[in-house]
């Protein structure tokens, strides 16, 4: 089935050849670029000294080291694991404590990326990077931060998250294609999710882990779930005509579906294989005029996975399915499990689309981002079943196909402020706020009838910081970001009576630098 998609790629791309000479006469000459591509660097004075690239013949090495320190007041023991430190409010934190901050501003990482024309107008295109920890060296790997405490009581638990970078060797990008001067670039791997590109694009904070909660948490990137940021086997088409600009994605799906049973006492014996369904598709639409720019997404996502917490253990009397025992939508297994659960996870799967729209305007030193997201998610309409894989290669030991009692909705405002105050200073100030509707049945949410994740509920972030370039290549930053929750998006349980969070908010301000090539 793949060799049948790479020969639709190939003819597709044979095809924009051969258009592209009955092209050329009628197309207008393309736009000029902003500003000219910098020399590769020359010498070590200015590779020190200028942004210059790491170039040569087309090939170039980049990256970036980020690290800080900070304080947070509702914290966890730190885990190496951990790429996006612990400046958002955490459903376990429970202790203030400082920290050493990784990746605050961008992530810490290294990358290879080349461009070469192979003939007039057409160039073969690749990008392959990855992320790293800078307080321990890892792979960046949310996954590993479940997988190391499960089954530890929530009271031992390190600091623990969800996200697409999973330990690949690439947990970034990994892709190669071709490039029209004319028709645009056509590309194929692991690659960025069309929401991630905007989020980077009209984020206040450019998608900043320590102070945007759209960087940190990939809920709106991903439309829907944050393990969606980057998407594998997916096909990516941009191009830019004039003033405006459009970009398709398609995912093809990928993975294990593992085995299924819908009935409440089910075994080894009765449990179904099931095909992974996990296709994608999204779209973009902007441009820019003047000082104006705003794009439109679209991205719609079947059988997304959502990490909550670690497997909990068998000393967890209220939710045995979330446990080392394997389970589908709670009801666990009569007899010994299907897979083993060490180094697995328990995901929560749903079908999401997404609209996000979003602009910027730039006014004298001063730029304003704003955007809006509106996000739908149900039930999969194709369920996913024990062994189904995950980001990175990982394992589901138990899974739910049934979490939503009706349609979720959420929603995703920001805007923000950053203030140029001279050539070598920018000051950023956001403010980010997410609402969910009420999908619980029967609707009773109230203190009285108990909080659950199916109840409405709402986070803000506030954030502020001070980023100072001494140099093109090195900053230095200060800052501090405040953020709550309340109802069902307090709760950090979500089965049974709802476990709410231990502390439902988190100050943390952050110090550190970066180096940038």
């Amino acid at each position: 089935m793949r060799s049948a998609w790479w020969r639709g790629l190939g003819a597709l791309a044979s095809t924009f050849i051969v258009t592209h000479g009955a092209r050329a006469q009628s197309v207008p000459a393309p736009e000029p670029a902003a500003a000219a591509p910098s020399e590769a660097c020359g010498s070590f004075h200015e590779f020190a000294t200028t942004s210059c690239p790491l170039t040569w013949h087309g090939i170039t090495i980049y990256g970036a080291y980020d690290v800080g320190v900070g304080w947070v007041s509702h914290g966890l023991p730190e885990n190496g694991y951990n790429y996006e430190g612990e400046s958002l409010v955490n459903r376990n934190g429970n202790h203030s404590q400082f920290v050493i901050a990784p990746n605050n501003l961008s992530q810490t990482g290294l990358g290879i990326k080349g461009k070469e024309e192979f003939t007039e107008g057409w160039s073969v295109v690749f990008n392959a990077s990855t992320g790293v920890n800078p307080q321990s060296g890892q792979l960046a790997n949310m996954a590993a931060t479940n997988t190391t405490n499960n089954g530890l009581p929530r009271s031992s638990y390190s600091e623990t998250g969800d996200g697409a970078r999973a330990g690949q060797t690439f947990n970034d990008e990994l892709y190669g294609g071709v490039s029209s001067t004319y028709l645009g670039a056509l590309t194929f791997g692991r690659q960025r999710a069309l929401g991630t590109d905007a989020m980077l694009a009209y984020d206040p904070a450019g998608g900043a882990y320590s102070f945007s909660y759209i960087g940190y948490n990939g809920t709106m990137a991903g439309g829907g779930d944050t393990e969606d940021t980057r998407w594998d086997d997916a096909m990516k088409y941009r191009l830019t005509y004039g003033p405006a600009h459009f970009g398709a994605m398609y995912k093809f799906a990928d993975g294990s579906g593992g085995c299924y049973s819908a009935a409440a006492t089910w075994t080894a014996a009765t449990c179904t294989p099931e095909q992974a369904h996990n296709t994608a598709y999204g779209f973009d639409l902007g441009g820019e005029y003047a000082k104006f720019s705003a794009d439109v997404v679209y991205q719609h996502y079947n059988q997304a996975i959502s990490v909550l917490n670690p497997l909990l253990g068998p000393e967890s009397l209220t939710q045995p399915y979330q446990s080392t025992t394997n389970s589908i939508n709670t009801n666990p297994i009569t007899g010994p499990n299907v897979i083993g659960t060490n180094n697995t996870e328990y995901g929560i799967v749903t079908n999401n689309t997404a609209v996000m729209v979003a602009a910027k305007y730039t006014w004298d030193q001063l730029k304003f981002f704003g955007g809006y997201e509106h996000i739908r998610q149900t039930n999969p309409s194709n369920p996913l079943g024990i062994g189904a894989s995950a980001q990175g290669g990982y394992l589901l030991s138990g899974v739910e196909d049934n979490n939503l009692d009706s349609p979720k909705t959420v929603q995703i405002w920001w805007t923000g402020a950053k203030y140029a105050y001279d050539n070598q200073t920018d000051i950023t100030l956001s403010w980010y706020h997410q609402l969910q509707n009420d999908f619980r049945l029967p609707p009773e949410c109230s203190v009285a009838a108990g909080f659950r994740s199916s109840c409405s509920g709402t986070l803000n972030e506030e954030s502020l910081y001070l980023d100072h370039h001494f140099t093109k290549r090195f900053d230095i930053y200060a800052g501090v970001a405040y953020s709550a929750v309340s109802g069902g998006l307090a709760i950090a349980i979500p089965h049974g009576p709802g476990v709410p969070y231990n502390y439902n908010n988190n100050l943390a301000p952050t110090v550190g630098g970066r180096f940038s090539f």
